[in-house]
């Protein structure tokens, strides 16, 4: 396939309109009401638990070190334990992994687990059942359910207490937009002076 320079600024110039357009159209005050649940939680010595599958696996684990590091939240990723991950779903089932992590943990109401998801899943479907699982045991302990997610007809969206939505404006970009956005969301929620209690370096 060959490409021009003027197709490549094409593209290049669309995508970032695009998330010109997200950043535009995002739900801040979802944001701000997000704010004041972990600032709530804090307040009761919560725990946060991030849980997210491929990249939303990377970046569980990079706002369990803000929260914890900025926020003085303690904070848990469980795919950031590769052995017990790989081993629970060899022995039991991928669909088992975040459940049996979070009854080990003694998840309790006081705590809360975050969903980073593109589709944040379908139960009718069988798509990320794993997550789709921790959702319905959190609420079955009374633990909180929190999200960033790039599609509101997902489980997650529907399951949470508070959940963020990244606005969709170009529905073969959802997986890269969602992704970035949710780091976009959790910086701003870190940076925020209501929950923020250490400063940054730089």
């Amino acid at each position: 396939m060959n490409f021009t320079d003027k197709s490549l600024n094409n593209f290049s110039a669309t995508f970032f309109n695009e998330v010109t357009r997200i950043s535009q159209n995002i739900d801040v005050e979802k944001i701000n009401e997000l704010v004041k649940e972990l600032v709530s939680l804090r307040s009761k010595h919560g725990r946060l638990f991030f849980l997210g599958v491929g990249g939303s696996a990377g970046n569980a684990s990079h706002a369990v070190n803000d929260f914890r590091k900025l926020c003085s939240i303690q904070s848990y990723a469980p795919t950031d334990n590769v052995s017990e991950l790989s081993a629970r779903t060899n022995d039991e089932g991928w669909e088992t992994v975040f459940v049996e992590w979070l009854k080990v943990s003694r998840l309790v109401p006081d705590d809360a687990i975050f969903i980073l998801s593109v589709g944040g899943g379908n139960r009718a479907k069988n798509v990320s059942a794993n997550l789709t699982n921790a959702i319905d045991y959190a609420k079955e302990v009374g633990a909180k359910v929190f999200g960033i997610v790039g599609k509101s007809d997902g489980y997650a969206f529907s399951n949470s207490d508070v959940c963020v939505h990244i606005p969709i404006v170009n529905k073969s970009h959802i997986t890269p937009h969602s992704e970035a956005f949710q780091s976009v969301v959790w910086h701003c929620i870190v940076s925020h002076p209501a929950i923020k209690t250490n400063p940054t370096k730089w």
